[in-house]
């Protein structure tokens, strides 16, 4: 059984736009994709304060309504080309998909097609017109304030990378970009990058160390300097978005600031893709995550907020191409979390371990008899104390196997280290970060001081075993957990 590390999502929110943040990509080729609803309920319980969706679907927009996530929506790739012909066309385009859902909705950002340059050139040619006519649809509303305009690009545009002061857009695509970057500069708005160290990583040919591109801390004499500007990079990351400043700066463009649509790791690949570990997409991510968040800022930009969106919120099992391509999700369709990311030793921007809040309960699929079966393990031969569980104690009520069973399951959990295999009771129970706690009843791992933990050797699992105080549990109904990120950096403001 693969060793699964704990996750969780971070996203703060900024007040300014010196302010950095973390946002997530919310694609959807999933087999069995979670409705709006659900993915809200998702995103409000972690905390997610900047999503960036594909499209602008209205059940989603609807959904998003009153929460304050602040979203980014897009034209696809495939109305490209009728938005960029007619004035007209994107005028309604904003009517429907913006000015009929804002300001419930917060939408902060319109993203004009993806990667056109690469997955639609014969768009190129009108992806200006359809970035101008998107702002004068947003002008004419007077929304143009409120809402930027911009395109995600593919870093792949960048030629001679690094040095990164040598970096420069392809020629051939400058007759767009010049008029881009005016329109950029002019509306205010940023050059949105997608920037892929595992890409680059693995194109290299092991030119790119795998620590290079996973934020992993290197020496001294192991950074990478630019000898032009004698400036030191320690990561991939860093490297690619400098190499879009100065690309810019080529073209005289000094001042557009850098926005990273999509960045990320994939945590399972095909036998060729032997570093798409959840090792590494954990690493990777929470090392994102922390460098953003501490606004480290580039060698060329230092404490200037590099925000970025992570790619992605679930994994698309439906999504075309090699393994990796259908893992790069936080989680997978049902809300479980891949990995949980591992934000300690941050300071007080990353002041909340997510990795001391876990809890084991009952799956809400899970068998009833199964379920009974399990209990009375945790409370036999599991050793769990379930006096809690009797009538007229404080964890009696709700009085159903679920109910019960999350108490047990959590308690054998908690005094076996929080281990992965000690949550697992014949595939019944599941990790989840929500406190099962209520009332009087206060689980094992909770940090309500008044709880208590117990220590004890943890024996073979089985599910055959009976005969404990438990047998007083009657089965019912079930109960559904939802995973819980808890937000970090409290000294940021949401």
């Amino acid at each position: 059984m693969a060793l699964l590390f704990l996750l969780l999502l971070v996203v703060v929110s900024a007040a300014s736009a010196d302010e950095a943040f973390i946002g997530v990509n919310i694609g959807t080729d999933l087999s069995d994709m979670p409705d709006p609803t659900q993915v809200v309920a998702l995103l409000k319980k972690q905390q997610i304060r900047y999503v960036r969706l594909y499209n602008a679907d209205r059940g989603m927009l609807l959904a998003l309504a009153n929460t304050g996530i602040k979203v980014a929506v897009s034209v696809p790739n495939e109305q490209l080309l009728a938005i960029g012909q007619s004035n007209s066309t994107a005028a309604n385009w904003v009517s429907q998909n913006v000015v009929s859902h804002y300001p419930a909705t917060n939408i902060t950002t319109v993203c004009v097609g993806s990667e056109v340059f690469t997955s639609l050139p014969n768009a190129a040619p009108i992806l200006v017109n359809a970035l101008r006519f998107i702002q004068s649809a947003l002008v004419a509303s007077n929304l143009d304030r409120q809402i930027k305009v911009s395109t995600p690009l593919p870093s792949s545009i960048i030629l001679d990378p690094f040095p990164p002061s040598q970096a420069f857009f392809n020629h051939s695509l400058n007759r767009v970009l010049v008029p881009m970057l005016s329109f950029l500069q002019s509306t205010g708005s940023y050059f949105m990058l997608n920037v892929y160290p595992y890409y680059d990583y693995m194109q290299s040919n092991g030119v790119i160390p795998l620590d290079y591109a996973l934020f992993k801390p290197l020496p001294a004499n192991r950074e990478v300097v630019d000898a032009n500007t004698l400036l030191h990079y320690t990561n991939v990351f860093d490297a690619m978005v400098d190499a879009a400043f100065f690309a810019m700066a080529s073209l005289n463009f000094t001042n557009i600031p850098v926005l990273v649509t999509e960045s990320g790791w994939p945590s399972k690949g095909d036998s060729h893709e032997p570093d798409a570990t959840i090792e590494n997409a954990n690493t990777y991510n929470s090392n994102l995550i922390r460098h953003v968040l501490n606004k480290t800022g580039t060698p060329k930009h230092p404490g200037i907020a590099v925000s970025a969106y992570i790619y992605e919120l679930y994994n698309e099992d439906t999504r075309p191409g090699p393994l990796s391509e259908k893992n790069w999700g936080l989680f997978d369709g049902n809300g479980v979390p891949i990995y949980i990311l591992r934000l300690t030793g941050s300071g007080s921007v990353l002041a909340n371990d997510t990795t001391n809040q876990t809890y084991c309960a009952a799956k809400d699929s899970a068998d009833s008899k199964m379920l009974q079966a399990a209990l009375d393990w945790a409370c036999g031969p599991g050793k769990v104390d379930c006096s809690p569980l009797l009538q007229g104690q404080p964890c009696y009520e709700p009085d159903t196997v679920s109910a019960h069973a999350t108490y047990a399951f959590d308690a054998y959990y908690q005094k076996n280290g929080k281990a992965p295999l000690a949550c697992d009771f014949n595939g019944v129970a599941a990790i989840t970060t929500t406190n099962p706690s209520h009332g009087s009843c206060l689980f094992l791992g909770s940090s309500d001081k008044n709880a208590t933990f117990l220590n004890s050797t943890a024996p073979a699992m089985s599910s055959k075993s009976s005969g404990s105080p438990a047998q007083q549990c009657n089965p019912v109904s079930a109960a559904y957990f939802m995973i819980v990120v808890v937000s970090i950096a409290s000294a940021l403001l949401l």
